[in-house]
């Protein structure tokens, strides 16, 4: 199952719709990327999101 391990967002259900207007269920998958992250000094392999992805490059490395 598709699910970040950061901030635990996983698919959305919605529904396809035809040219005649017909809905079948049908399911959005997060974008789930495998990423070396630095954890306590090391590097860990985590399965994150984009958004999660993005957002760690964006804050300040201390």
């Amino acid at each position: 199952m598709a699910k970040c391990e950061y901030c635990g967002r996983g698919p959305l259900f919605g529904n396809n719709r035809s040219h005649s207007r017909r809905a079948t269920r049908r399911r959005f998958n997060v974008n789930i990327q495998s990423v070396k992250v630095l954890e306590n000094g090391r590097y860990v392999r985590r399965r994150l999101c984009a958004k999660c992805i993005k957002t760690l490059n964006k804050t300040p490395k201390k």
